[in-house]
């Protein structure tokens, strides 16, 4: 949003105050401009570095032309001497922005599953809070290329899916990722153009964090032995993945009412349904069925061995899965339950 005119200052002043168009803020508010909601509230995710600001000073921009209100949440983790003052100056460049509301959430990590597992839980259960609060239409993540490259290619090390391999999709409810085409060299030149002054969190250079080192060690290597380019080859790889990886869950929705039925404590699936499928669809039908009915996660070892209760049936006994979860081959169906039971229950078609 442009600086309004200053007692006594002429129009002409307050526009040189204005920061240059440069191609750096153009690009990125470019990106912003294509997510805008029609109405409504847009909130943006601020921590104070070159990101979230530059994204913020787009928002603060394109927003009010496109006849829509903006704001900001600055989540305080907590995790490092200062984060209230860190909070409190990102809260005073947002308003200096001109974004209102501004909420500033100071949220408890657990450590539970590691510090940036539940610093990321946190964050977002404060950022779901605020939504709701404001009713905003939107919240703007300022995730960049750069960061879907790291999460891709931590994907392939730790041997991740399909879907982990698909990275942050850029629309995901009420979030949006604007700046996954966007350079991180991009945002801090955008801060630098519009004379912003953005917080450098020291974790970001922390090697201890696997990100890290992927960022300053893994990627630049790649990129001086198989030559420049390998950031943005990865997301191509990334927006592959994500389109073949709806293409299944839209198969999967369509079929799952067909192949299962309800079980005591539990749901039944089709064996010959299974079967009749390639293996890459039946083993996200496992893995969708035990995550949607019981809440959990199975790996690759443990899916695969569920289909063997289908491809390689010789009469060997139940599977015991995480939390409690039996997988038993009874007859036609592979019963999943938390009690044992294997009885299939009338289904009201």
């Amino acid at each position: 949003m442009p600086p309004a005119t200053e007692p006594g200052e002429s129009t002409d002043a307050a526009a040189a105050r204005r920061p240059r168009l440069t191609p750096p803020i153009a690009d990125v508010r470019r990106a912003v401009r294509a997510v805008l909601p029609t109405e409504g509230l847009v909130l943006v995710a601020l921590s104070g570095g070159p990101d979230s600001l530059a994204l913020a000073a787009a928002a603060a921009f394109e927003a009010p032309r496109a006849g829509l209100r903006v704001g900001a949440v600055i989540v305080d983790h907590g995790l490092q001497a200062g984060s209230a003052e860190v909070a409190a100056r990102a809260a005073a460049q947002a308003s200096d922005l001109g974004l209102d509301p501004v909420i500033v959430q100071r949220v408890e990590v657990d450590g539970e599953g590691g510090p940036e597992a539940s610093a990321r839980r946190a964050r977002y259960a404060a950022l779901d809070e605020a939504a709701r609060a404001t009713d905003a239409a939107c919240v703007l993540l300022g995730h960049t290329l750069d960061d879907q490259a790291e999460t891709v290619l931590l994907g392939l090390a730790r041997g991740s899916g399909a879907a982990s391999l698909a990275g942050m999709p850029a629309r995901a409810g009420r979030y949006a990722r604007p700046l996954l085409g966007i350079r991180r060299a991009t945002t801090a030149q955008a801060c630098l153009d519009a004379g912003l002054d953005p917080w450098h969190d020291p974790h970001n250079v922390d090697p201890t964090y696997a990100r890290v080192r992927v960022r300053e060690r893994v990627l630049p290597v790649l990129e001086a032995e198989l030559g420049p380019g390998i950031a943005e080859a990865l997301v191509r790889t990334a927006e592959q993945l994500r389109e073949d990886d709806d293409a299944f869950e839209a198969q999967i929705d369509e079929l799952i009412e067909e192949i299962c039925e309800p079980a005591e404590a539990g749901i039944a699936v089709s064996v010959g349904a299974l079967a009749a499928n390639p293996a890459a669809l039946r083993q996200r039908v496992i893995r969708h069925v035990v995550g949607s009915e019981f809440g959990v996660s199975l790996s690759r070892v443990q899916t695969l061995e569920v289909a063997r209760l289908v491809t390689d049936w010789h009469g060997q006994g139940p599977l015991e899965l995480p939390d409690g979860v039996r997988a038993t081959r009874a007859g036609r169906y592979v019963v999943f339950s938390t009690t044992g039971s294997t009885e299939i229950l009338p289904h009201d078609h």
